[in-house]
């Protein structure tokens, strides 16, 4: 299993180091486009339908003035990414028996791609608006298997390149993320590159893109775990491997696991989530250089209809200025 075999590899020292207005989503001077969900502290329900009175957002420490506001207007450009995992395959497996019906749940203006990833990253299938196109992709991907370490920015970011190539560029950009959230340290050798946390979330950024994991738990790591966090340690600082969390809360995102459901009964309930995020948008008070990151944030008006306390904002933390 490619667990085991990657401690073996490296308690053995086997391992090298090789060290606008379009799109939409994206930010020129004149529109920044924002996508927010309100969730219960608690309960992780969404908020009820609210105003954009109720929110109030800032650019760099800059309060701005909302131009824009809607719900469940944009359409989606969706890439599948699915972890070749030992823990995840057989989640796989399921989801392929039942993804006709989780599809349905998209609308017809939606395009979705599918992507597989282990120690490099492979495209089963471009953008496209035929569900049964794409599920025969999520059946192929179901089908197969790899021994490879498992390199989370490298599969993140060319996802994030894959949807630079979307078919609308108005679209709302979302990567949903079939994964173990357990990453192997990214060796840089000819046989993987692999791009860095950083460059990763960068390329997020500048795409505009939305993380929503969807994670596995795995009794295999509670054996194996302990062994490869040991081995990998002393390289983490200076190549972080990546974590499916931290990715949705830079992006604004939700990780969540099935909740007892089957998945594509979750994978469902994730689409209709995103239905149910807002779009916040504003024109910056203060123009910045093509190329700054400028940062964001979004949280709910005091004197709104919900106690800010008791909710939960999700979005962006930022972008790159075109």
């Amino acid at each position: 299993m490619k667990r085991l075999a990657t401690v073996f590899a490296l308690l053995l020292g086997a391992r090298l180091w090789g060290q606008d207005q379009t799109p939409v989503f994206g930010a020129t001077s004149e529109l920044v486009l924002v996508d927010v969900q309100v969730l219960h502290v608690k309960t992780g329900i969404p908020a009820p339908v609210l105003r954009a009175s109720d929110f109030q957002i800032a650019e760099g420490g800059v309060a701005q003035q909302i131009v824009h506001f809607s719900r469940d207007e944009f359409p989606l450009s969706v890439v599948l990414l699915f972890d070749l995992t030992d823990s995840v395959r057989g989640v796989l497996k399921k989801l392929a028996e039942g993804a006709k019906t989780a599809l349905e749940h998209f609308k017809d203006a939606d395009e979705v791609a599918v992507m597989v990833y282990s120690g490099h990253v492979d495209l089963i299938d471009g953008f496209s608006k035929d569900r049964i196109h794409t599920v025969r992709a999520i059946e192929k991907a179901a089908a197969l298997t790899s021994e490879e370490p498992a390199h989370f920015n490298e599969a993140i970011y060319q996802a994030a390149m894959e949807l630079h190539k979307a078919d609308r560029p108005a679209n709302r950009r979302v990567i949903i993320w079939l994964t173990d959230n357990i990453p192997n340290v990214p060796y840089r050798t000819k046989k993987y590159p692999a791009h860095t946390e950083v460059e990763a979330v960068r390329a997020l950024q500048e795409e505009s893109v939305m993380v929503a994991p969807i994670l596995m738990k795995s009794r295999l790591w509670a054996v194996l775990g302990p062994l490869v966090r040991a081995s990998e340690a002393p390289y983490e600082k200076s190549f972080p491997p990546g974590d499916a969390r931290k990715y949705a809360e830079w992006t604004g995102g939700q990780a969540v696991g099935l909740r007892g459901k089957r998945p594509e009964e979750r994978l469902a309930q994730l689409i209709d989530e995103l239905r149910a995020r807002y779009t916040i948008g504003y024109r910056p008070s203060n123009a910045q250089p093509a190329g700054m990151f400028c940062k964001i944030h979004v949280e709910l008006a005091p004197d709104g209809r919900l106690r800010p306390k008791e909710w939960s904002v999700l979005a962006r933390q930022g972008y790159y200025r075109k």
